[in-house]
């Protein structure tokens, strides 16, 4: 299986595992258009959400075809497999495995057929009562060890109704982060969970409608943004337009990763670029931690916005010190123990010119477990730094997620055993600074009240059952 290197820079370190998105997801309902094509652009635009498998469903009005596999969205899609995907609607998925295994049976969007037709359906997020709605399932109706497949059959196997009314009954049911796009051989669907934690907005083309895991995703295929899907609604888009129906009220809990790491700096959330807040983060953390220094540079490429916003509140020049290498994440071959030992150096190095007798400032936007900083510190020195302060755009990430992140366990991060100065300590720096949660929160411009914080303050908007939560949680109970 193909590993993608993420979009950031933690992944530098392959035992520094980097908090992954649950997946991206896309759907678009436009005759006339190569609705395929559209939904490759998109997942495209949405690979950093996922890159361990993608998938696209079309449909041409009577039945609905799915191709998907194991890796990249490029390499799983060519001209020759999209001209076969011939339809007017489409769903499409990137996946990064947060329930099930990584494989090709729980690759998406996932499809149940019945007598009187299919359902295919893409998810992003997690649900975290997922055992108790596999129980619902009719005996031997599938094999499912994803939240997405028991929700899939949970509808197909509803046909007495129509696919939104069995929607709207189900969903309510339904505990945890779900952002939906599903079809029917005819029409597209899509849906938020009530606390909206994982995004969804709708989308405008010529000839149809859109709807994707990010704003981003709708400028790649030229739609115009027309809103977010509100949480506890749900949407139908057919000939007759796109309809709205509330199947519960909504709690607002916004992921406040999302600003942090998740979402494209291209990508707008309640109104606000994320490009923005990240700088204004910078801005904030300068202010919250300042220090002497010669340089401010970021870790490329998950610290630079945030790195341009530290320099222009200090003062200090900004200036790249490390370069990224992009494309070693995605090798077959294992390091010899030679290269093992070098570590990080295969995906980043020094700038020795520019680092050599400076004082420098390291903006990364978060810490798992330290390895990755720990590295980076070390390498800086060895480069002639003479002051090495590392500042970091989030608050310490001392929780796990449950909603569609798959982070480290609480035992593994490194801020849910070590004070700030015993982290400081363990990474060599001489100085380390964390953004504070008010001052994160502040720089979105959403109140508190409005954002799921659950991994930096451990409140978790909805609870938790610890025996029911977990990746594996369907393949253990089997």
């Amino acid at each position: 299986m193909l590993k993608g290197d993420g979009r950031l820079g933690h992944d530098l370190d392959p035992h520094d595992r980097a908090p992954k998105d649950a997946c991206g997801v896309f759907g678009v309902w436009a005759p006339g258009e190569e609705v395929s094509k559209l939904t490759y652009y998109g997942l495209y635009a949405l690979q950093h959400r996922g890159q361990e498998s993608a998938g696209i469903a079309v449909s041409e009005g009577s039945r609905i075809l799915v191709y998907k596999d194991m890796g990249l969205v490029a390499q799983v899609f060519d001209e020759s497999v999209l001209g076969t995907l011939r339809g007017h609607l489409a769903i499409g998925h990137c996946r990064y495995s947060t329930t099930g295994s990584s494989v090709w049976e729980n690759a998406q969007p996932t499809l149940s057929s019945t007598d009187v037709g299919g359902l295919a359906l893409a998810h992003n997020g997690n649900l975290i009562n997922t055992p108790e709605l596999a129980q619902r399932l009719a005996p031997g109706s599938t094999r499912a060890t994803t939240d997405t497949e028991v929700l899939t059959t949970l509808l197909a196997q509803d046909r007495t109704r129509s696919v939104e009314d069995a929607a709207a009954e189900l969903l309510p049911q339904v505990k945890g982060a779900y952002s939906l796009v599903f079809m029917d051989e005819k029409t597209l669907y899509a849906a938020r969970d009530p606390q909206g934690i994982r995004p969804l907005v709708l989308g405008r083309l010529e000839r149809g409608w859109v709807v994707a895991s990010e704003t981003a995703a709708l400028d790649i295929v030229g739609a115009t943004v027309v809103r977010e899907i509100e949480p506890g609604e749900l949407l139908t888009i057919d000939e007759r337009g796109v309809r709205s129906r509330r199947f519960a009220l909504a709690e607002p809990k916004g992921c406040l990763f999302e600003y942090v790491y998740l979402a494209r700096p291209d990508t707008t959330i309640a109104g606000r670029g994320v490009q923005v807040t990240r700088v204004e983060v910078g801005r904030v953390l300068a202010r919250e931690h300042p220090v002497e220094a010669d340089l401010v540079i970021p870790t490329p490429e998950s610290g630079t916005p945030a790195a341009v916003g530290y320099a222009q509140e200090s003062g200090i020049p900004y200036g790249q010190g490390l370069v990224k290498n992009s494309y070693v994440g995605r090798t077959f071959i294992q390091p010899s123990q030679t290269i093992r030992q070098l570590g990080i150096r295969l995906k980043l190095n020094p700038l020795r010119e520019v680092v050599e007798g400076k004082r420098l400032v390291v903006v990364d936007d978060s810490i798992v477990r330290g390895n990755t900083q720990r590295a980076i510190v070390k390498m800086l020195r060895e480069a002639g730094a003479r002051e090495v302060h590392v500042r970091i755009s989030s608050p310490p990430v001392a929780w796990p997620c449950f909603y569609g992140i798959d982070f480290a366990t609480r035992a593994e991060l490194i801020a849910g055993s070590l004070t700030v100065e015993e982290i400081r300590a363990s990474l060599g720096a001489d100085s380390l600074g964390y953004i504070s949660l008010e001052g994160l929160t502040k720089a979105t411009t959403l109140p508190a009240d409005r954002l799921c914080r659950a991994c930096f303050d451990g409140s978790y908007p909805i609870p938790i059952d610890q025996d029911n939560v977990g990746k594996f949680v369907l393949e253990t109970k089997a």
